[in-house]
């Protein structure tokens, strides 16, 4: 499983198309992390303003139309993820069947991200 943060609204917006964000035409990819622990160091790292509810969406690699490709982060990665640690890229939309499940980041009282909640 590989975890991919959205704010809901974005989720949300088209929920009969497979979910391409704008990353995907800037960078050529979406943006993944490997597990819990990464998720929420990318979290705090770069979605600290990003709107609310952010989702974690659980994805199965297995079941994704496009490619996947395990790359070390660029420049480096978020504070407290080693640099050994690979990311998945998907380079192509995600398709809603490769969903697993939708987790939502819970913050703590000072703004961190502090846990991947189930949705309601």
């Amino acid at each position: 499983m590989i975890y991919h943060l959205v704010p809901r609204s974005d989720w949300d917006a088209c929920p009969d198309l497979p979910y391409a964000p704008a990353s995907l035409g800037r960078d050529g990819f979406i943006h993944c992390a490997p597990d819990e622990a990464t998720t929420l160091a990318v979290a705090g790292a770069f979605y600290r303003d990003a709107p609310r509810p952010l989702l974690a969406v659980v994805l199965d690699e297995d079941r994704l139309g496009a490619p996947c490709v395990w790359e070390a982060a660029d420049p480096v990665p978020p504070p407290g993820v080693p640099d050994s640690v690979r990311f998945p890229h998907v380079h192509g939309p995600l398709d809603r069947a490769a969903v697993h499940r939708v987790l939502v980041v819970r913050w703590d009282e000072e703004g961190r991200p502090a846990g991947l909640d189930a949705t309601h």
